[in-house]
């Protein structure tokens, strides 16, 4: 079991953005211990990395819980399931591949500045 402070520092989340999470539905109702504190466990934690994947990919909030609805209804969903994540693998990667290709131009931009104000030479450059 993990403390909330625990937690916080390995998702490098707030507290307030963990009980905002609970409070949404977007975690799972978090146990809490004799104290009321509350207590993750090792289920909550893989959900929870798998919430932060999602979000800091791209996936809206809403489209999250929809995901974590469809896992509480059981296996009649995995097919559902399978197809959002594949829809939304495939935005990761179409928004990469553009990432990609903008830091290849500014690495360029970066080398000419290196030969005018580093005064280097072209092959004396490595990316």
């Amino acid at each position: 079991m993990y403390s909330i402070n625990e937690v916080m520092k390995m998702f490098n989340l707030s507290s307030s953005t963990l009980r905002f999470y609970e409070k949404e539905g977007i975690l799972p109702q978090i146990n809490r211990d004799k104290n009321g504190r509350r207590v993750y466990d090792d289920s909550e934690l893989e959900w929870l990395q798998l919430l932060v994947a999602l979000k800091d990919t791209g996936m809206g909030l809403e489209a999250i819980k929809e995901y974590l609805n469809m896992a509480y209804e059981g296996d009649s969903t995995l097919d559902q399931r399978r197809e959002i994540l594949i829809s939304h693998k495939q935005n990761v990667e179409s928004k990469l591949s553009i990432t990609l290709d903008h830091l290849e131009k500014i690495n360029r931009k970066i080398i000419i500045y290196d030969v005018l104000v580093l005064r280097k030479e072209p092959k004396d450059l490595t990316i």
